[in-house]
């Protein structure tokens, strides 16, 4: 199949998701969390099963990026720690988010030299196709307000806050710059 049929395909099938009552599977599993004004300070979120779980790259959204649909921007993110095209898609072909971290995260195999270094920007390209591709997560995360955005866990001290606010919760961060672009008409 050539690169153009593929890309075709991926966005026909993105364009039906985005484009179905339903959204995105992640509403079939789970309980979709309601567009209303927070007025926290604070917003929490972790698990996909509580609200605000579709800000989590366990979130069951595709996402297409240059042509090619990943399940979750887990998948995504993941699969960029290696630059070899074969193990970026046995990452994207994981079942599950689940799944595509453990390959992510699979010691045998070596990431790419200069992973530490694009991992922000990787994290950054998916989540900006996640919020731009889907209506209601626009309008969810815009409904957040002005509130502080945190990945609340204590199992991430670098995209959470370490579940005591000391991590450096990069997650949240890009989450509330994609709400200013959102704000500001950028994306």
């Amino acid at each position: 199949m050539t690169h153009t049929v593929k890309y075709l395909l991926a966005s026909l099938v993105l364009l039906i998701c985005i484009n179905t009552l339903a959204d995105a599977p992640h509403y079939d599993r789970y309980e979709r969390t309601p567009a209303i004004s927070y007025e926290g300070e604070i917003l929490d979120f972790y698990s996909t099963k509580k609200a605000y779980g579709e800000f989590s790259n366990f979130g069951l959204f595709p996402i297409l990026i240059e042509g090619v649909l990943w399940p979750t921007s887990e998948h995504y993110y993941q699969a960029h720690k290696y630059d070899k095209k074969e193990l970026q898609e046995w990452v994207r072909a994981a079942d599950s988010p689940y799944m595509a971290a453990k390959r992510g995260r699979d010691k045998s195999i070596p990431k790419r030299a200069n992973w530490k270094e694009i991992k922000d920007q990787v994290m950054w390209i998916a989540l900006k196709a996640k919020f731009s591709q889907y209506n209601s997560l626009r309008e969810l995360l815009l409904s957040t307000n002005h509130s502080e955005i945190y990945e609340h866990t204590k199992n991430d001290c670098y995209w959470g806050d370490c579940g005591d606010r000391t991590g450096q919760n990069k997650l949240g961060k890009q989450l509330m710059r994609i709400r200013v672009l959102l704000r500001s008409g950028e994306l």
